[in-house]
């Protein structure tokens, strides 16, 4: 099998910062704009006044130093945070044991000329939006929004060098936040996945893989950037980034059909029609609390330790390359490896060419040497004999078995298969008895 070799450091921070702040960078002018609306409501009214606020609507700033951070994943449903379970739901965690190291030094990869920056993000203070800056500061929510800004740090510097890339505002940021927590492996109940929610039908259409062997969907990096590509497309379809992201909710078509007959293009006129779900309803202010909430955590109570970005390097591997093969023979971790590479749903890499194999800091060389073992044992491997089988891309220990007339508790018994899931393509397979007494 011919092999390809090639790396490349890829590091979610290039120069770009993370919004929150003491944390929070943008590297250039960036502004968001804030509307207050009055509404009459017992809360204490600087809790939510804006830094500077004036009458009317003002332009918030942001410092530019830059920092790098990363994040612990913690997982919490839409229910579990906007609902009333029946009782306080606990938080599911998930860690990595990636290493922040120091990257080599390599020239930037080049990239497309940025896209015309779009219209601002206009952040509302209404009794919508209070009600969820609220919620998420009460009870066990806090605790929950609070993995959801630490996890943060491991994407948004991507996110936000993918954005700018886009022309999209920074604080569309923080639509993630409530799609997903910043959870890349998240999965609604509707079958939605990844960073941003997509459906695989949408994914497909804004250029991800969806099939058996990939899920780009569960790929951070160009997931974002079919999500920017959409909210680009939205919004230039609807003029507003408030119902852009109801559309990237409801869809445009159920959006279209409430402007068509309400006769209004202003969100917040359609969130009191009953022609939008309340999820539609909740979604968009929801989002502008997060933004909030993101720009100044500790303003609103909220003690983030992020932790550092997402950071790996890749090397070109074979088709069909087995990450438990690599692990093994690389010394690898393969939780390690499988984390990184969440999108490859077989844990092996499609049969149809060569990939980009994403793996920790420091790891290339050690990976590249696998590949080598791997493939020269296959090449060196003596030719099958009668009643064995070389297993190829996409047998599993079922489908061989049903091909040579054997149950697979008795393949994997001759061939001491302790986890018949886990064979690899090259390995050989006894599938005959030796003697009728076998």
């Amino acid at each position: 099998m011919a092999t390809t070799h090639g790396t490349s450091t890829r590091t979610a921070l290039t120069g770009i910062g993370v919004l929150f702040a003491g944390w929070l960078a943008l590297a250039g002018a960036a502004q968001a704009e804030v509307e207050t609306t009055p509404v009459a409501m017992a809360v204490d009214p600087a809790i939510y006044e804006m830094q500077g606020q004036t009458d009317g609507p003002v332009l918030a700033t942001w410092p530019g130093d830059s920092t790098r951070y990363g994040v612990r994943s913690s997982e919490a449903t839409w229910t579990e945070v906007f609902g009333q379970p029946a009782e306080t739901p606990t938080a599911t965690i998930q860690t990595t044991s990636f290493v922040p190291a120091v990257e080599p030094a390599r020239p930037a990869p080049a990239m497309e000329p940025p896209a015309k920056p779009l219209a601002a993000y206009r952040v509302n203070v209404n009794e919508h939006v209070r009600f969820f800056l609220d919620r998420f500061q009460t009870g066990y929510r806090r605790a929950v929004v609070e993995g959801w800004l630490a996890r943060s740090g491991r994407y948004l510097p991507m996110i936000l060098e993918v954005f700018r890339q886009k022309g999209l505002p920074d604080d569309l940021v923080f639509t993630v936040m409530i799609e997903s927590g910043f959870n890349p492996v998240a999965v609604s109940n509707a079958g939605a996945k990844g960073l941003w929610q997509f459906m695989a039908p949408t994914a497909r259409l804004y250029g991800l893989r969806v099939d058996g062997w990939l899920d780009e969907r569960l790929d951070p990096e160009k997931s974002t950037v079919a999500a920017a590509n959409y909210l680009r497309d939205l919004y230039a379809q609807f003029g507003s980034w408030d119902l852009a992201q109801a559309a990237y909710n409801a869809g445009d078509a159920k959006i279209q059909q409430a402007i068509d007959r309400t006769g209004s293009r202003d969100f917040w006129k359609l969130h009191r029609s009953p022609l939008l779900l309340d999820e539609t309803k909740n979604f968009v202010p929801a989002i502008h609390a997060a933004t909030l909430i993101g720009r100044q955590p500790e303003r609103y109570g909220f003690t983030v330790v992020p932790e550092e970005p997402l950071r790996y390097e890749q090397v070109t591997v074979p088709k069909s390359s087995r990450l438990v093969r690599l692990a093994a023979l690389s010394g690898l971790s393969l939780q390690d490896l499988e984390s990184l590479n969440s999108e490859l749903r077989q844990k092996q890499t499609p049969p149809d060419g060569p990939y980009e194999l994403k793996v920790p800091l420091g790891s290339t060389a050690a990976v590249q040497a696998a590949v080598e073992m791997d493939v020269a044992a296959r090449k060196s491997a003596p030719a099958p004999r009668p009643g064995v089988h070389v297993v190829q891309a996409g047998d599993t220990v079922w489908r061989i078995a049903k091909q040579y007339g054997v149950s697979v508790k008795l393949l994997a018994k001759w061939n001491g298969l302790e986890r018949p899931d886990r064979i690899f393509p090259g390995e050989r397979l006894r599938v005959a008895a030796l003697s009728s007494t076998s």
